[in-house]
């Protein structure tokens, strides 16, 4: 059906994806553990996860897409002793922060977004399972561990040596036989919350839920299981070992996006150093933030600074005064479609300062078709430009973006064109000292005034 590559952390290659059932792909990605507002190293997951799943259905795939919510958490619990409010407030709060993120930047909802608590029963079945099978085990206080000695291939995904790790620090190292035995169930304690199983009341461990999660909702294999890189270890060695010693075929490929850093440091909370998408909202639009963070190929490092975040959204506002003087001109909305050139960066693992390289190059022919008034190679490039972005979802002309902006676009479009008005004046009266002034005036807050034969055209430098 297409001729995309992927890279598989598994085994460092990438290769041809064939899903594992003809025309559908099945995809699981690590959601938000919501304790926190977001920052953008949180969402940048969820921009790049949702530019896979955009080509994949642009190229005809049926995508069913579970992007899980963690809302049950050591972190949440935390959160709500320093809050003073129930645990579940905590987690219906900061979920809504990421929803509300997630929209801001158009990241198009997955097919399934399940909460870790609404998932308890097939929990409890896999730890059945795995009891079963011997390779978990109950030491009576209400924890169950898993006893990583007996997982085949433990470790595979981040190619480490079971010796050399340090001990799980998720339970009192006294009950395990095994000091790097994790958990996946932990035994109830006074004031948090708990649930009944056969080993104790208790609550899950971080790595059973996504297990149990994708089960339920992808079956025993599926195509894609994605998440940041930071959770290739110990969360996804993790799942691998609860599902695999389940008898399940679990993920064929896993992608890993990089980092947002500052400073050459990953972007945290514990380093002082995050930047909450709702603050950066009130610099830069949506689209421009969305811009900026799907700009990088996903599995390299983006270093953030205020002047990147800049620089990257006046490089976005070219592109948008371009497709809206193509719609002038063309006198509609060009149509989506893409470019040779784009088709084959994104098809090579998604490589989208190549494809953002086809944007540039299409914009080049498409003003020089504007020079000529050559309308038929306008609506070309206009429509390639237009295909590219929506599929990196930074389309102006999605509803998402015109909704949310057509207000502040009509203020804007009144307050230059009065601004036009008196300039014109100036120059019919050849009062040109106060038209250059106006003009110079306009320049100095971005705005570029071109006259040309049919006319004066404005636009965002």
């Amino acid at each position: 059906m297409s001729d995309l590559h992927l890279y598989n952390t598994a085994d460092r290659k990438t290769s041809k994806f064939t899903p594992l059932k003809p025309n559908k792909v099945s995809m699981y990605v690590c959601g938000a553990t919501v304790q926190a507002p977001p920052h953008i190293g949180h969402i940048r997951s969820g921009v790049n996860f949702d530019i896979l799943n955009r080509w994949l259905k642009a190229n005809g795939y049926d995508v069913t897409f579970i992007r899980n919510v963690t809302d049950i958490d050591d972190k949440i619990l935390q959160k709500a002793k320093t809050e003073n409010i129930p645990w579940w407030a905590v987690a219906m709060k900061y979920e809504r922060a990421f929803a509300d993120a997630y929209a801001a930047l158009n990241v198009t909802p997955p097919t399934y977004e399940p909460r870790a608590t609404g998932h308890i029963t097939q929990m409890i079945e896999l730890m059945q399972l795995l009891i079963e099978k011997g390779v978990a085990y109950a030491p009576g206080n209400g924890d169950v561990y898993l006893e990583v000695r007996k997982v085949k291939n433990y470790l595979g995904l981040s190619n480490q040596k079971l010796d050399d790790l340090q001990s799980a620090d998720d339970a009192d190292v006294k009950d395990k036989k095994d000091p790097r035995d994790f958990a996946l169930w932990k035994g109830s304690k006074q004031g948090e919350p708990s649930w009944p199983t056969p080993w104790g009341a208790g609550r899950p461990g971080w790595h059973l839920e996504c297990s149990a999660m994708a089960h339920a909702y992808l079956g025993e294999a599926f195509d894609i299981h994605g998440g940041g890189l930071d959770l290739i270890f110990p969360h996804h060695e993790n799942e691998i070992a609860q599902s695999q010693s389940a008898g399940y075929g679990f993920a064929k490929i896993w992608m890993h996006n990089a980092w947002v850093t500052t400073s050459g440091e990953k972007m945290s909370k514990s380093l002082g150093n995050s930047l909450q998408v709702a603050e950066l909202l009130k610099k830069v639009r949506g689209i421009e933030l969305r811009w900026y963070l799907g700009s990088a190929h996903y599995r390299s490092m983006l270093e953030f600074s205020f002047e990147a975040l800049e620089e990257s959204a006046v490089a976005f506002r070219r592109i948008e005064a371009f497709l809206n003087r193509s719609a002038e001109l063309l006198k509609r909305e060009p149509e989506a479609k893409f470019s040779s050139e784009f088709k084959s960066a994104m098809d090579n693992d998604l490589a989208v300062p190549e494809a953002i390289a086809s944007i540039s190059e299409s914009m080049k022919q498409g003003n020089n078709a504007i020079t000529a008034n050559d309308l038929k190679a306008l609506e070309k490039s206009a429509s390639e430009v237009r295909g590219a972005l929506s599929i990196l979802g930074c389309d102006p002309f999605d509803p998402v973006f015109k909704s949310g902006s057509s207000g502040k676009k009509e203020l804007l479009d009144g307050l230059v064109s009065l601004a036009l008005e008196q300039r014109s004046a100036a120059r019919d009266r050849k009062d040109f000292a106060t038209s250059d002034a106006i003009r110079d005036e306009l320049a100095k807050l971005g705005v570029v005034i071109e006259d040309t034969a049919q006319g004066v055209r404005w636009s965002i430098n």
